[in-house]
């Protein structure tokens, strides 16, 4: 080895040795997300949309510094849409990863899971953002950025009773997933005086779907709305459509529209419509619409949706939820500003004693483009 290339190694390896403490600060000093969601299960769509418009915002805030000069470490786990699998991944975030917030994934029985885990009790976290609507006491450790059931359930009744019809089908799959959204949509028939014409129950008995589904369409109703998971709520669709392809059929915002239209078909997406939690994605008619589409035009190659825009505008959200400084031990992850606050657009937080951040509710109807009209 020549004298020259000696010296050149021995200068590297100093200059090594003098970043490597910086390098290893930095890391420790980074705010370490953790998310388990459905990237590969049932609602995979939902999931992975919804990360890559947190991703995206985490991208932008990185590449201005991070917060106070701290970077985010955002770190994913896929738990397939199930319950055992989410809680499993949560403890390793939390055990092993030592996250310091944690992002929600998709469902109540997952949301229901993760909340009732031993590791995740004891960390002491709270459960932010996660895709489902089921009401919590105020003092549970979740804090949702989307409305509730049962504000997406009174926003669809309202739109039907604008337009006089005050007689409505309900389309139903009992299941974990699914029990608090039912309670809200019969509360909220009771209140509203609305009358049944009659329900379709979703389960593994194909006849009797069939007959009920017949039934269902011979007493005309003036919509109908569907409380099931996608798949269940696509086979249902693409029966009743036979017999009633002009009723108006209605769902909740964490449809998966593209495995609706898959199974259901594209003819039979027509005539229905879905409660919407975020303005309409692919315009920019307000700053935060505006900053998420430039943005996932920045970071990501794929398409923008609702679940992106939820996203982007959730993390967004979490910034301004962080008590100033850096956090000490005891302190509460969120303080929510009195009064809420403006998130480009938009007042999230307004709400007293809710854990609900926001109450936006619009609707969307699939159209013959198979797009959404808002």
């Amino acid at each position: 080895m020549n004298l020259n290339l000696k010296r050149f190694l021995c200068k590297y390896l100093v200059a090594l040795s003098l970043c490597l403490p910086l390098l290893a600060n930095a890391a420790a000093d980074a705010i370490v997300i953790g998310q388990a969601i459905d990237l590969s299960g049932p609602n995979a769509d939902l999931g992975r949309d919804y990360v890559a418009g947190i991703k995206t915002y985490f991208d932008v805030l990185n590449a201005k510094g991070g917060i106070n000069g701290r970077r985010i470490q955002y770190l994913v786990r896929d738990d397939r849409g199930q319950a055992d699998l989410a809680v499993k991944a949560v403890t390793e975030l939390i055990a092993q990863a030592h996250v310091s917030y944690l992002f929600g994934g998709v469902g109540d029985d997952v949301t229901r899971a993760v909340l009732d885990s031993a590791e995740f009790k004891r960390s002491g976290l709270t459960l932010y953002a996660p895709l489902a609507g089921a009401d919590y006491q105020k003092d549970a450790k979740v804090l949702f950025w989307r409305p509730s059931y049962q504000q997406e359930i009174r926003h669809i009744f309202s739109h039907f009773d604008k337009l006089g019809i005050n007689n409505v089908g309900i389309v139903y799959q009992e299941s974990a997933a699914t029990a608090d959204a039912y309670r809200r949509l019969t509360d909220q028939m009771r209140e509203s005086g609305i009358k049944l014409s009659g329900t379709v129950h979703l389960s593994n008995d194909q006849a009797k779907m069939r007959s009920e589904t017949a039934q269902l369409a011979s007493a005309r109703p003036g919509f109908v709305i569907m409380i099931a998971d996608t798949v269940s709520a696509g086979v249902f669709l693409k029966e009743f459509r036979k017999l009633a392809p002009q009723t108006f059929v209605a769902g909740l915002s964490l449809t998966n529209l593209t495995t609706l239209r898959q199974l259901a078909g594209v003819k039979a997406v027509e005539w229905t419509v879905f409660s919407q939690v975020v303005p309409n994605p692919n315009l920019g008619s307000s700053s935060i619409q505006l900053e998420h589409l430039n943005m996932m035009r920045k970071y990501r190659d794929e398409p923008v949706s609702a679940l992106t825009l939820e996203g982007f505008t959730a993390a967004k959200s979490w910034t301004r939820l962080l008590p100033a400084g850096k956090r000490a031990p005891g302190q509460a992850e969120y303080t929510i500003p009195g009064g809420g606050f403006d998130i480009g657009g938009y007042t999230v937080g307004e709400a007293a004693n809710s854990n609900h951040l926001s109450g936006y509710v619009d609707m969307a109807l699939f159209n013959k483009a198979n797009g959404l009209t808002y």
